[in-house]
């Protein structure tokens, strides 16, 4: 009776492995086998990846979308040596990154919302740079941190770990084949939980920290509350499969190094296609894709801290000064 046992268990291993190795689903329970027999199942994101644009989101075909940028610039120009593309404001074009005004008329924002949002709009036409988690040196929440265009990400058989280049070095941990714990508790980067489904890896997050400053999704001052849900799907694609979302980029975004995806046509690209939903927020949910392409060999590491030079004018700034002690 064991030997028989035995030998169907050999054959139903022998099955296994003779499967094509991305057709396979890695199992949250029961006994793991080889950590290489188990890495071969999952498709490898392990590197480098870049998606320098802003405000970063590619709209959708179709379908509800993220808040967009009124402000535009007539053409598409990489930075110049002054941190921007430092064109002059206009109706049409891509996204003005030297004004931000969101779409607060947008049919998806809730008024409440589409009130904060308006209110950072008038701040900024007005030449007020209105302080967020980028510029304030603070923890960026799901999905702001998105704004950090160079990721690496880094894959074990229980865990993802990404890496987020551009300021203090951000890092996200998510566990692989795991519930949500109950009860939850809030985090800067909320609790996310993972698991493959043959080629894509799923991700998904709750639980962002509301009780935080500059407590917004995006460079247009969006707000959440403790009902913001994020699902993000990995996948590993070819350049026929992404250059659709590299033309919505292309006509929405400001590609601040440029075109960097073309000369990787040959290459794989990471695709996130996300959906965010907020009840508190938001009239439905919504979708959009980011597109990243092979980056370098590494994340640079980064130090964000006060300091009054301006790195894009290479000047000091004008803060407020006081001509006697007031202590």
């Amino acid at each position: 009776m064991y030997m028989q046992r035995e030998f169907l268990l050999f054959v139903a291993m022998a099955t296994a492995a003779a499967m094509p190795a991305m057709a396979q689903t890695p199992s949250g329970v029961g006994p793991a086998g080889s950590e290489a027999h188990r890495a071969a199942s999952f498709p490898d994101f392990s590197r480098v990846w870049t998606h320098p644009a802003f405000p970063w989101f590619e709209p959708p075909a179709s379908g509800p979308g993220p808040i967009t940028n009124l402000s535009r610039w007539p053409e598409q120009r990489p930075q110049t040596e002054g941190g921007s593309a430092a064109l002059p404001a206009s109706k049409v074009g891509v996204s003005n990154y030297d004004q931000l005004v969101g779409d607060y008329k947008s049919p998806i924002l809730q008024p409440w919302a589409a009130a904060v949002v308006k209110r950072f709009g008038e701040m900024s036409l007005a030449g007020i740079t209105f302080p967020n988690p980028s510029n304030q040196c603070w923890p960026s929440p799901m999905p702001f941190i998105y704004k950090l265009g160079t990721i690496q990400m880094m894959q074990q058989p229980d865990r993802i770990t990404i890496l987020f280049g551009g300021y203090n070095n951000e890092v996200r941990r998510v566990r692989l084949n795991e519930p949500h714990p109950s009860p939850l508790k809030s985090s800067w980067y909320g609790d996310s939980v993972g698991h493959y489904e043959g080629d894509t890896l799923v991700i998904d997050t709750v639980a962002v920290k509301t009780d935080r400053k500059y407590a917004m999704i995006d460079l247009f001052g969006t707000p959440y509350t403790d009902k913001l849900h994020i699902v993000e799907r990995y996948r590993l694609r070819d350049y026929d499969d992404v250059k659709d979302a590299l033309e919505r980029n292309n006509k929405e975004n400001w590609l601040v190094n440029g075109d960097v995806w073309s000369g990787h046509r040959s290459d794989k690209f990471l695709q996130l296609h996300v959906t965010v939903e907020d009840e508190g927020v938001f009239t439905a949910p919504w979708t959009a894709t980011l597109t990243y392409a092979p980056g370098g060999d590494r994340v640079a590491e980064n130090v964000c801290a006060e300091n009054r030079n301006e790195y894009y004018n290479n000047k000091e700034s004008d803060v407020p000064k006081a001509e006697k002690l007031d202590f």
